[in-house]
Formats: C-alpha cells, sequence, structure tokens
C-alpha cells in the first residue's frame, strides 16, 4: 500500500487513506457498511456481482465499490436513492435465476443472499423467475460435498477459491451468457475429479449452491438405536469454533460445555481425538527417527523429506498431483482413521462390547474426513473404523435441534480410555501444530530434555506465512541417537494448498532440503477448515489460533509422550510404536489417481 495519502469524502464525511485503497475499505474505515456477495477479504477482486455499487457524484454510472479505487477529491454516496434502487433490482435478478424455496435450503438463516433479500425488501418476483425454466443438476456423487446449480449466483467465489488458495482448480466457469454455470472438468462428478474436499469452497460460497454432505440424520437414528454404543471423538478444532455456532465469539473455548453437550444428545462415550493426536506423534516421531537412521547409518536409500499424513485434503492432493512423492507420506493414518481403528478394537475389548454394535462417529472441522472415512483404506478394524463425520457446523447444528441452551451448561470431562490428552495433541488443530508437538517429542526422547524454545512454544513454524522453515540442531543426544548428535534438523510447514503446491515443486525439482515437512489442506490448518463455522477470514482464523494455543498452555501435560493413555495403549494392546499390530491398525499406504 503507498504512503501517499487520498482525501475523499463518504456521505459527505471526509476521509483520509493510502493511494490504492478501494472505495468498500474506505467506507469500512468511517463504519458504513456496504453490502457484497462476490468479494471476499481471502480472495481476489472480482467486481461481477455488482451488489457493492455506489454513486460517484458527478459520475454517470455507479461504482463497484470493491474494485474501484479512491482519488482524490472523490464524493462518494453509499445510501443514496439511486444506489438503494440499483442494489435491490440486482438482487431481485439474481433471486429470478434462483431456487428460493429457502426453508428447504441447509443454508437457510445463514446465506448471504438471503439476508440481502430481506435487507433489501425484495419480498416479490419483479423478473420472471428462470429457476423454475432450467433444468438444473445437483452433484450429490461426493461424500463430502453437495454442489446444487439452482442455488449458485455465479459469483465466483468458489472458482478463485479452489485456484488461488487451493491451486487444485476443480471448479472453473463454463459457458457464456444465460448459460453460464460453475463447472468441473468436462461436467465429471465432484467425485471423479481432482477436488480434494477441503470444503473451502463451502466456507465461501454465499448461498447453498455448495454445502456439505451431512449425516445428522443418521447420527441421530444410532443414537435412538438401543442396540448400539455411540462412541464419539472430537477434534482439537472444533473446541474453539462451536461456540461461534451458538452465539460465542470467535476464539471461545467451549471444550467443557461441549462435552456437556455431547452427553446430553445421549452418546454413550464422549471422547477426544487428541488423544490419537498424541498416538500420531509417538508412531510418528519414530517413523521419523527411522527414516533418519536408515539415511544417516545404515546408509539405505529412504524417502525424505517425510511428510505428514494427518490432513485427508492434502493427501489426496498429493494422490492427484504429485503421486511421485506418496512414498515422502508419513504410513501414520489421521489421528481420526487411528481412533476409528482402536475404538472398534482396543476400546471395544475394553469395554467388552462387540465391535458389530459400535457406531464411531466423529466431530471435525474439516469436510474432507468424510472422503476419508469412507476410503477402503480406513477399515483396518474389520468394519468401516468411522462410521458417521459431522462437521462443526453439524454438531451445533444438532445442539440446536435437541433444543440444549449452550451457554448455560456446566463443563464435564472427557471420558476415559482414549479419553485423555496433552496440549501437544491440541495443537494439531493450528497451522504448524502437528510440527511442534513432533518436535517436542522427538527432541526430548534423543536428548533426554525439552526442546530449546521457552516454555515450549516453538515459535518459528507459528503463524500464518504460507511457507514457514525452522532448523533445530540436536545436541546431546543420549548413546542410542548418537548419530543425530550436531545435526541440524531442517523442517518446513505449509498451510492452503496453493503453498503446499510451491513446496511440493520446489521439493520435486531439488530447488529445497528438509529433512520433515508438515501440510495441512486449509489456511490456518484446520481451525480454518471446511466444516468450521462461517463466515472465516484472516481475523477470525487468528483469534481461533490464539484459543488454540491458550488451550494448550492451561493443559497440565504438553508432550505426548507423557499422557497416560497412551503409555497404557503401548503396554496393553499395541506393544510399541511402529509394532506389528500398530502397522496393522494405525498406519496405511496411498495411491497415485489421474489429475483430469
Amino acid at each position: 500500500m503507498s504512503n501517499y495519502m487520498v482525501n475523499l469524502k463518504i456521505n459527505n464525511i471526509p476521509v483520509s487513506v493510502p493511494e490504492g485503497t478501494t472505495i468498500l475499505d474506505a467506507a469500512k474505515k468511517l463504519n458504513f457498511r456496504i453490502p457484497t456477495l462476490c468479494y471476499h477479504e481471502d480472495l481476489s477482486v472480482a467486481g461481477n456481482c455488482r451488489v457493492c455499487v455506489v454513486e460517484q457524484v458527478g459520475a454517470r454510472l455507479l461504482q463497484a465499490a470493491c474494485a474501484v479505487p479512491v482519488s482524490e477529491g472523490m464524493e462518494i454516496l453509499t445510501n443514496s436513492t439511486k444506489v438503494r434502487q440499483a442494489r435491490k433490482h440486482i438482487i431481485e435478478l439474481l433471486l429470478s435465476e434462483h431456487r428460493a424455496d429457502c426453508t428447504e435450503c441447509y443454508k437457510n438463516g445463514n446465506c448471504e443472499l438471503q439476508d440481502l433479500a430481506h435487507e433489501y425488501g425484495v419480498n416479490q418476483h419483479l423478473f420472471i423467475d428462470l429457476a423454475r425454466k432450467r433444468n438444473y443438476t445437483i452433484d450429490r456423487s461426493s461424500p463430502s460435498i453437495i454442489k446444487d446449480d439452482s442455488r449458485c449466483i455465479r459469483c465466483q467465489r468458489c472458482v478463485r477459491t479452489c485456484d488461488e488458495l487451493q491451486g487444485v482448480s476443480a471448479l472453473a466457469v463454463a459457458y457464456k451468457g444465460d448459460h453460464q454455470k460453475i463447472s468441473t472438468f468436462f461436467e465429471h462428478p465432484m467425485f471423479e475429479v481432482v477436488c480434494t474436499n477441503c470444503g473451502q469452497c463451502i466456507n465461501r460460497c454465499p448461498t447453498g449452491a455448495l454445502i456439505e454432505k451431512t449425516y445428522i440424520e443418521e447420527v441421530w437414528d444410532a443414537l435412538n438405536d438401543p442396540n448400539k454404543h455411540v462412541v464419539v471423538q472430537t477434534a482439537p478444532a472444533v473446541r474453539i469454533g462451536l461456540g461461534e455456532v451458538l452465539g460465542y465469539d470467535p476464539g471461545e473455548r467451549v471444550t467443557g460445555k461441549m462435552v456437556t453437550a455431547l452427553k446430553l444428545l445421549g452418546f454413550d462415550s464422549v471422547l477426544d481425538t487428541d488423544f490419537t493426536a498424541d498416538l500420531t506423534i509417538m508412531e510418528e516421531g519414530t517413523e521419523l527417527l527411522t527414516r533418519l537412521k536408515k539415511a544417516l547409518v545404515d546408509k539405505e536409500p529412504v524417502a525424505l523429506p517425510m511428510m505428514t499424513s494427518c490432513s485427508p485434503g492434502w493427501i489426496k492432493f498429493q494422490e492427484h498431483l504429485f503421486p511421485n512423492l506418496l512414498d515422502n507420506l508419513s504410513t501414520c493414518k489421521s489421528p481420526q482413521q487411528m481412533f476409528g481403528a482402536l475404538a472398534k478394537t482396543y476400546y471395544a475389548q475394553k469395554r467388552g462390547i462387540d465391535p458389530k454394535n459400535i457406531v464411531s462417529v466423529s466431530i471435525m472441522p474439516c469436510t474432507a474426513k468424510k472422503f476419508e472415512a469412507n476410503r477402503p483404506e480406513m477399515r483396518a478394524s474389520g468394519y468401516q473404523d468411522v462410521d458417521y463425520v459431522l462437521t462443526t457446523r453439524e454438531l451445533g447444528l444438532m445442539i440446536k435441534q435437541a433444543g440444549i441452551d449452550f451457554m448455560k451448561l456446566p463443563d464435564s470431562p472427557y471420558d476415559s480410555i482414549m479419553g485423555e490428552s496433552t496440549g501437544a495433541g491440541v495443537i494439531f488443530g493450528a497451522t504448524g501444530g502437528v510440527m511442534e508437538a513432533a518436535l517436542r517429542t522427538a527432541y526430548e526422547i534423543v536428548t533426554g530434555r525439552e526442546v530449546p524454545f521457552r516454555n515450549l512454544n516453538i515459535t518459528p513454524v507459528r503463524g500464518f506465512e504460507g511457507i514457514r522453515e525452522a532448523t533445530v540442531k540436536i545436541e546431546g543426544c543420549l548413546p542410542e541417537w548418537s548419530f543425530l548428535e550436531g545435526v541440524e534438523l531442517k523442517v518446513a510447514v505449509a498451510h492452503g494448498l496453493a503453498n503446499a503446491k510451491k513446496l511440493m515443486q520446489a521439493v520435486s525439482d531439488g530447488t529445497v532440503s528438509y529433512h520433515f515437512i508438515e501440510v495441512m489442506a486449509c489456511p490456518g490448518g484446520c481451525l480454518g477448515g471446511g466444516g468450521q463455522p462461517i463466515p472465516t477470514n484472516l481475523e477470525i482464523r487468528s483469534k481461533r489460533a490464539e484459543a488454540i494455543y491458550a488451550e494448550d498452555e492451561s493443559m497440565p501435560l504438553r508432550k505426548s509422550h507423557e499422557n497416560p493413555e497412551v503409555h497404557m495403549i503401548y503396554q496393553e494392546f499395541l506393544g510399541k510404536p511402529l509394532s506389528h499390530k500398530s502397522h496393522d491398525l494405525l498406519h496405511t499406504h496411498y495411491k497415485a489417481r489421474k489429475r483430469y
């Protein structure tokens, strides 16, 4: 942004803003809200919906506030009769091509178009209802995402999201004029294209054109079946997102209330995905050290850098775009899938329950987890390891359906057997969290001392820069790890698949060299996941990150290898990290997929 200041008036109020500022942002400085639909803080400017039009005194045409930069002496009116009437007609035109049966729409009550129609008093159709005349399609092929063309207003947020934030381009604008639509490659079903199921398009869609496939009714049926034992796990990012659905400001931690609510909903056991996040660190950390030993001592060929495998959107991205690097992925399943496998083996054994009667439900900030649960690789227990995945938004809706006054709930602890966790498991919810948790444990295993960072906070891997790097020098190794003495462990962290794409290309080209890489598919990591509350932007993601780290620092245990229930499961069931049983239940391999 330029240091040169531009002077103008908005609604007759003088304001000075840096050169290059848009009318939209200048108005925000004076606390004037200009409505938008195609605009989103995370994305490039499109200026194609025209809902944000304003009047420039002396100009013949109305201006798109999101796209037009201010100029010296400009006089802008954001609420003139001409502006209000134009906006109303624009909204009416959008509705003429939109199937507006709002009570049947999943986004009812959280729809930007619906809100604007109400705000501008659009209560009758002035234009021909074209939606009824068109043969719209609804694509339900994906286990994660439903694409409904009849509700699309062609704002192209989803296209820009998939291209700019994720670098995938599974969605694009097809055809022209009144035939224009948002489509996939050759109009193939979503399940058959390069879509990673990340759900970032859902988070930015202003209507119900893109929504998650919901499994709420299936979960209610399981809860009401007396022959089923329903176990639920909750991911770390859910506890700092759920409050937003239920009346809290972004960044509020509601862990204890969430557990209470789940018990009131009727779940037989409320457990924590953070437990298997800690277990993941034990398995993944040991796998990393094993690969390093092969490379440094045994001089065997081994796939380095090793890459995390917690994010299913990232995994499918690799399968499509970088199949040459699949061997670099950790063989560890995600914490969700580790939990599912253990719920129908270890947990069933401990509770004396036939695994066929266990229904395993997970509450995730991620729509890609729905796809992951349905992968054929995820049946190590002899059954589908995770039966149903609900997003943070879906859990909020279930709590509302049950009539639970969430804000007045007391706090409750998680149940035992896979319910104990540490702060290291919690920070899985933020970008860099898996890396930080792994370093806390791996460094202490190798040296017998805590990582040399103040209060265990490995700040170089934290933050919202697209790609971050850090180097940790290993000194004072225990005898069995002496081969690592003096090694400078080089790590990298990326979030958002567009950043991952840049990093993977550099790895493929050999222009960078690391030992360990963490990638999360979504901006900000899981806290910005496709199943998190809407809206989301950088400010909201930052508040959620602050809450994640505050939760970590409030925990009595903050290192995965200190989790007593993790010790117990190794003693009673798994034996040790990378044991034969661990490999059978907690590890897997992935396959190359076509890009087109």
